[in-house]
């Protein structure tokens, strides 16, 4: 296992300065950093804004070292700016999931205890859902792309009252950066609680061991600033080489995404395995020459997207797997080593264990749990010292996955090994759907289970048991996911639902999910 030290990051060390503040003592400060639609970044402007809001936030809200700072924001240079400016003061920003429901961001700012709150101005809809005093934490909340208010502070006055010049907090290499929430078995999000030194860990060890970037790279990330993917992808892998960051705020629709490759023109270019569906779906002639690689991870890639993509636009696609836990990628494929439907090799630096459930190594071919070692696992779950136990053990992170490897050391994706599905890279609880169709009147029970579409990725299907006298028809069918989608994020809903008289359970009550998936 690399290890930070080994990496040559000091004791005392701030990820802000290294990820930011160098460029301007390299000479990098007239280069473009961010684009964003017709926005364009330099890396002295993304300096002296980092540094503008993290003194305002210090001097305006008085933030201190350790503060959490929620960060609600769509792609675009106003996360980089929030983001790094928190962690040189020594706060601790939380990337949150752009595509959630009230109760989900009650849940997340009362589980952190955030005292600020900074929200795109597109996104406070679903926030003013949620009673003030249901946050007794929660002090300020700050708005990108809107006036000041009564309830609201403006962002744009940060960047006009913050102080050009910040000295960086003297932070340990250890000590906690950010947290970024991850859901597991249960299905009730975690914070995995980052240390300073983990960005440099994942930058150095895939972004360029084996993405090779370099700072004459562009790249572009279809999956989102706070995703652990995103956020590798598309801020601390550019910032850690000199390279330029592509942002697109917008929704992942295929028409936006061409456009933005072909106006863009990005080097190198991640989505998701249903991106690439998406894509690929998409009829027409587009420009993608510029793109030199591409890198698919969330979800196992079936062998057929590749397959398709690799004919249509001449371009490989490497797949891997991550982990909010992880931060980024620790198995993946790479350029010269590509095996279709598997997830690669170990990244160097890192190390991997398929044991069986008495935690004893399974020989090549057979189906074990997958436990990975690397020194950008999360510190711990926040608040959740049980969870932490169970999960991180001297080290070794257990990921829920059941995997194979073969021969040469190639990985291959074989289930959860609990209910969880993976829709679109984003952890998609049962219950949580479940509990959704329980709302509507006609439902008396349901389960929930993923179900393989046509370009073999997972989606949501749910088997319905419908009250006395409720008739299943294609109009409720509609009604249903309709229904799920006010409540849930749109990634949630049942593609499929289908209707039956009674769900296989165990003894004690418990829905048979194993079961439905037969």
């Amino acid at each position: 296992m690399t290890s930070a030290a080994a990496l040559g990051v000091p004791e005392q060390f701030n990820a802000a300065t290294h990820f930011v503040d160098r460029h301007l003592k390299e000479g990098r400060g007239a280069k473009v950093a961010i684009e964003c639609l017709e926005t364009r970044v330099t890396f002295a402007e993304l300096f002296e804004r980092v540094n503008r809001v993290g003194s305002a936030l210090r001097s305006r809200f008085g933030v201190e070292p350790g503060d959490r700072v929620a960060l609600l924001i769509l792609d675009g240079p106003a996360f980089a700016y929030s983001f790094f400016g928190a962690i040189k003061i020594g706060a601790v920003p939380i990337p949150t999931n752009t595509l959630w429901k009230a109760a989900d961001y009650r849940y997340l700012l009362n589980d952190s205890g955030a005292r600020i709150l900074i929200v795109s101005a597109e996104l406070l809809p679903e926030l003013e859902r949620i009673p003030r005093n249901d946050l007794p934490a929660l002090r300020h909340v700050i708005v990108i792309g809107g006036p000041a208010t009564e309830r609201w502070s403006a962002f744009d006055r940060l960047l006009e009252e913050g102080s050009a010049e910040l000295t960086a907090a003297p932070t340990a290499r250890d000590a906690p950066a950010f947290w970024l929430y991850s859901s597991g078995s249960t299905g009730s999000p975690k914070g995995c609680v980052h240390l300073q030194h983990d960005m440099v860990i994942c930058a150095e060890l895939f972004g360029k061991g084996i993405l090779g970037i370099t700072a004459a790279d562009r790249v572009f990330s279809v999956a989102k600033l706070f995703f652990a993917y995103g956020l590798g992808n598309a801020l601390y892998f550019p910032l850690a080489v000199g390279a330029t960051s592509i942002l697109w705020p917008g929704p992942p629709q295929p028409a936006h995404i061409y456009r933005t490759i072909e106006q863009h023109r990005p080097t190198l270019f991640f989505s998701v395995p249903t991106g690439y569906g998406m894509l690929l779906a998409q009829e027409g002639s587009f420009d993608l020459s510029s793109i030199r690689l591409a890198v698919s991870a969330g979800e196992a890639l079936p062998p057929a997207l590749y397959e398709r993509f690799k004919q249509r636009f001449g371009i490989d696609i490497i797949d891997g797997i991550g982990s909010t836990e992880a931060l980024h990628m620790f198995i993946s494929n790479r350029v010269g080593a590509i095996r279709p439907g598997s997830s690669g090799q170990i990244v160097s630096g890192y190390e991997a264990r398929i044991l069986d459930d008495q935690r004893k190594d399974v020989p090549a071919g057979e189906i074990g749990n997958l436990w990975i070692k690397g020194d950008s696992t999360c510190q711990c779950y926040w608040n959740q010292p049980e969870k932490t136990r169970t999960t991180i053990e001297d080290g070794w992170l257990r990921t829920g996955d059941k995997y194979t490897r073969d021969e040469d050391g190639f990985f291959w994706y074989a289930g959860r090994s609990d209910d969880m599905l993976k829709v679109g890279g984003l952890w998609v609880s049962p219950v949580e759907v479940e509990n959704a169709l329980i709302e509507h009147p006609s439902v008396q029970e349901c389960g929930v289970v993923g179900r393989e579409d046509r370009d073999a990725l997972t989606k949501p299907a749910a088997y319905v048991v419908l009250r006395a006298g409720v008739a299943g028809t294609p109009e409720l069918v509609v009604e249903l996911q309709q229904f799920v989608r006010t409540k849930l994020a749109e990634y949630k809903r049942p593609r499929w639902v289908e209707f039956v008289s009674e769900l296989p359970k165990t003894a004690t009550g418990k829905i048979q999910r194993f079961k439905l998936r037969t």
